[in-house]
């Protein structure tokens, strides 16, 4: 169970590309082409605190995109070179070249005047936005923002088709995937550290070059580069859970280049990697609740048909009584133990439309067949049936682990902390304690640090919070829209992992209404 800050793509991605069963050539813009100022990235409460030279900059922002077929109807794509290291671009005088970037597009298809480029991410971090892009926002967004925008994304450095970070073998990461992470004794808690060190020195191993490059300030930088070639002198961008995080660093980085900006699901930038971790799993706890509370309503629920508290001590036996014996499953090589069920029941937190599939897979485990929650767990980790893994967990460590200094550095730090994490959640606090050491092995220094995001003198900002959401606790949303100057909370009193497009007609029609005419909803609106 590999979840520590795994914030996740939102659930319309899950939705779209049916990982879980659901309930249901750029011109110039007229713009300078070069950033209108020297920027310390340590004076914005990120980065190395090394200053970015307009000057050298420069190229990158005059590049034209070479758009060619991609291979799905409808859709363009490219190629855009950024800097590997700010502080040091291009290659002249010791620079540190270039990285590519994949960028896809999808024109405005009218009628209506074309507002311009919406940039899109569906979090993570390692989630891949063109593939976001091109299995739902590009199709599945309402029509009229799609008839006026332009539908853009660029997998994020080190994401997907962007120079991907990579650490382990299909065979080491299924291993990975299995270490027990609720450990009983020394020996176990040896077991695993050495594995968080096995994870992180392959990943230096196999992605050295661009490993200490991948965080959020780089990729916010990287998308004010596209921002330019694609001809924008505004920002305008929808971005999902961990995106939330990014787009809020663009603002605080280029508030002048703001424009209409949807952070939904989105994470408190203040929290430290401790508190972080700890409050996200209060959030679980929140989800585990509502999922309870509706299976023993049901007369099939495998948790009984007493109390939701009653049901959580229920699903507790079952991962200690996987933990001791695992139980077989289509896979010979993997059986479904404690870490994989309870990563299979995660995942269903964050779509209550999974709700079914986790009541049933939790009944197939009690009686010896792993497999259901085995299927939840390979769609949490983007694992295909030949074995193969994408790379949202590599990437999500490697950006996570530079963005903030590690939560925990040692084992006796967990243990520490342990009372408060189970406190949060009884049901999932032990295990997603020990997960949050995963930062404690890595091999670089964090680059940035918890701050407050306040991004003075950008446009408003809409910020959606879902009440009961998992993996980004509605008060992060509360937090982070008191933090921006311009923000703007919009609130959906509801179950699952974000909000828009997933079917309030309220959240959709206040959210559309922004994107088409720049008009926020009023502060502290409420739907359902």
């Amino acid at each position: 169970m590999d979840t520590s800050r795994l914030l996740r793509t939102s659930a319309t991605l899950f939705a779209a590309t049916g990982l879980l069963v659901a309930g249901s050539s750029g011109c110039s813009s007229g713009t300078s082409a070069q950033p209108s100022r020297s920027v310390s990235s340590g004076a914005q409460g990120q980065g190395a605190g090394q200053s970015v030279d307009p000057a050298a900059l420069a190229p990158y922002y005059a590049q034209k995109l070479n758009w060619k077929e991609c291979g799905v109807p409808g859709f363009a794509c490219a190629t855009m070179l950024a800097p590997l290291d700010y502080a040091k671009p291009g290659k002249a005088d010791g620079g540190s070249g270039d990285i590519k970037l994949a960028v896809s597009r999808k024109k405005a298809t009218g009628p209506g005047k074309r507002i311009g480029s919406l940039q899109v991410n569906p979090g993570g971090p390692g989630g891949s936005a063109i593939g976001y892009l091109q299995a739902f926002a590009a199709l599945g967004y309402p029509a009229p923002v799609r008839a006026r925008y332009d539908m853009v994304a660029v997998d994020p450095r080190g994401v997907a088709r962007s120079e991907p970070v990579d650490c382990l073998t299909g065979p080491e990461m299924d291993a990975h995937t299995q270490v027990d992470q609720t450990p009983d004794d020394e020996a176990e808690v040896t077991k695993l550290s050495a594995d968080f060190q096995k994870f992180a020195s392959g990943c230096e191993k196999r992605s050295g070059r661009i490993l200490p490059h991948v965080s959020t300030v780089e990729a916010a930088r990287d998308m004010d580069i596209l921002r330019e070639v694609l001809g924008d002198k505004k920002l305008h961008y929808v971005g999902a859970s961990y995106g939330t995080f990014l787009g809020a660093t663009y603002a605080e980085l280029f508030p002048d280049r703001t424009g209409r900006l949807v952070l939904d699901g989105a994470l408190d930038p203040s929290l430290d990697a401790r508190d972080m971790n700890r409050e996200q799993t209060e959030g679980f706890e929140t989800a585990f609740q509502s999922f309870a509370a509706d299976c023993v309503k049901q007369r099939d629920c495998p948790l009984g048909t007493g109390t939701p508290a009653e049901a959580g001590t229920s699903l507790k036996a079952l991962f200690k009584a996987l933990d001791t014996k695992p139980v077989p499953t289509k896979d010979k090589n993997r059986p479904l133990g404690e870490a994989l069920a309870t990563t299979g029941a995660i995942a269903a937190m964050y779509d209550e439309g999974a709700w079914p599939q986790l009541r049933s897979g939790i009944k197939a485990a009690q009686s010896g067949d792993g497999t259901p929650l085995l299927s939840l767990a390979d769609s949490y980790y983007e694992r295909d049936s030949r074995g193969k893994y994408a790379n949202l967990m590599y990437a999500n460590t490697a950006v996570n682990c530079l963005d903030l200094p590690a939560a925990f550095a040692a084992p006796d730090d967990v243990r520490a902390a342990l009372p408060s994490f189970e406190k949060a959640s009884p049901v999932f606090g032990e295990g997603l304690a020990w997960a949050s050491l995963n930062c404690g092995s890595w091999p670089l220094p964090a680059t940035g640090r918890a701050h407050r995001i306040e991004a003075r003198g950008a446009a408003p900002i809409v910020v959606v919070g879902t009440t009961r959401d998992p993996a980004t606790p509605y008060k992060w949303a509360k937090s982070l829209a008191t933090q921006l100057t311009t923000g703007t909370l919009l609130t959906y009193d509801g179950d699952g992992h974000t909000a828009y497009n997933r079917g309030s007609d309220c959240i959709d029609t206040a959210i559309n209404t922004y994107l088409l005419e720049g008009t926020p909803p009023q502060n502290g609106k409420k739907c359902s």
